[in-house]
């Protein structure tokens, strides 16, 4: 069949905001996936077939120039996740809405934790609930506001009943996730607790093994200025809701921070911060 006008003025509109931005789609991948998904064999559909994967290969996939709008760039993904993403069976298992991620999109610290909760799910922002308090504080701890960092999960949706996210609602999720990192560009990710771990760093150790170290970490996919694996630091620590429930384990995850602080130049307080109100 051939392109409505319908979808030839949305793929053009499209196309023409990635040159606008002067770049590409974040995540490369075939672009033969355009002729399915469209059930398009015409000679038109080709050529718009074409002008997509020019635009992929024209473009860096993270990209050091403060001139980028991250923000448009941490939109487009949010839109090609869409507003009622049925990728995985998350969609039908009672969650609300989708939990993208918020925060500075030139954040120099990133924090990715598991997967929404009752909170989240209901305000569609990560890390609200007590577990985001708790966060707030530890944050607060290292001499930054909230809105200094970038906060995001290893799932979007809120697995039922709060269980862990299965191996293959996270490996769907991957992708978006791995494509917000290249756009931020952080300096350093804590990983909040072991399904984070685990799942970014593709490993079974326990939080005893992980804990202590940075590791240099590629998200899959992602790629600098000079066509190299885009690279990162990697701190893993306790996922503030283990903390709510183990307080005694706030004093480790300090001296996780305290790591992280140093890396990045911040001032390192030598006390550990009050527990009051987390």
């Amino acid at each position: 069949m051939t392109l409505d006008a319908n979808t030839k003025s949305a793929l053009r509109e499209r196309l023409n905001f990635y040159r606008e931005l002067g770049v590409g789609p974040l995540y490369r991948r075939d672009a033969s996936p355009v002729r399915q998904l469209l059930e398009v064999t015409s000679e038109e559909a080709a050529r718009v077939e074409a002008a997509v994967e020019a635009v992929e290969q024209s473009a860096f996939v993270a990209t050091a120039d403060d001139s980028v709008d991250r923000a448009a760039l941490l939109q487009v993904i949010a839109d090609d996740i869409g507003p009622d993403c049925q990728r995985c069976k998350l969609a039908k298992l009672g969650r609300k809405q989708i939990v993208f991620g918020t925060g500075d999109p030139h954040a120099e610290l990133m924090f990715i934790g598991e997967g929404p909760g009752a909170d989240e799910d209901a305000q569609g922002l990560p890390f609200v609930g007590r577990a985001g308090q708790l966060l707030n504080n530890m944050i607060a701890a290292m001499g930054l506001k909230r809105e200094q960092v970038y906060i995001a999960n290893i799932v979007k949706c809120r697995p039922p009943g709060n269980r862990t996210p299965e191996r293959d609602e996270c490996e769907t999720c991957s992708p978006f996730l791995m494509r917000q990192i290249g756009v931020i560009r952080p300096k350093v990710i804590v990983a909040l607790g072991a399904t984070a771990a685990k799942n970014l760093l593709s490993v079974n150790d326990s939080m005893a093994s992980l804990r202590g170290r940075f590791y240099d970490y590629s998200p899959p996919g992602i790629v600098d200025e000079s066509d190299e694996a885009f690279q990162c630091k990697l701190a893993v620590t306790y996922h503030p809701a283990f903390l709510l429930r183990d307080p005694r384990q706030k004093k480790e995850a300090w001296k996780d921070l305290q790591m992280v602080m140093r890396f990045l130049d911040l001032p390192t307080p030598q006390r550990a911060p009050s527990d009051e109100g987390s």
